[in-house]
């Protein structure tokens, strides 16, 4: 088996076959439900946008959460280590 038949997975033209058949199945299915090349892009990088401003919210949102509970336990810590037992 040659090398361009190992990368492919089989002869050029059968290949080349599945790819169009694949196609025209992938096409006719984007077709029907009325969606674009472009459209499907667009959804793609809008998702990913939505996604990254969901995870920068919860960020900010855990990091705020840190700072409110470091307003009561750091002072609580620091004063029973000022007035803990010492051994």
């Amino acid at each position: 088996m040659s090398n361009l038949n190992r990368f492919l997975g089989g002869s050029p033209g059968s290949v080349l076959v599945k790819l169009i058949f694949l196609s025209l199945l992938v096409g006719a299915f984007l077709a029907f439900y009325e969606i674009t090349p472009f459209e499907l892009i667009e959804r793609l990088f809008n998702w990913i946008a939505s996604v990254l401003d969901l995870s920068l919210e919860t960020v900010l949102d855990v990091g705020r959460w840190v700072l409110y509970g470091a307003v009561i336990v750091v002072p609580l810590w620091l004063i029973s280590r000022l007035f803990g037992s010492r051994r």
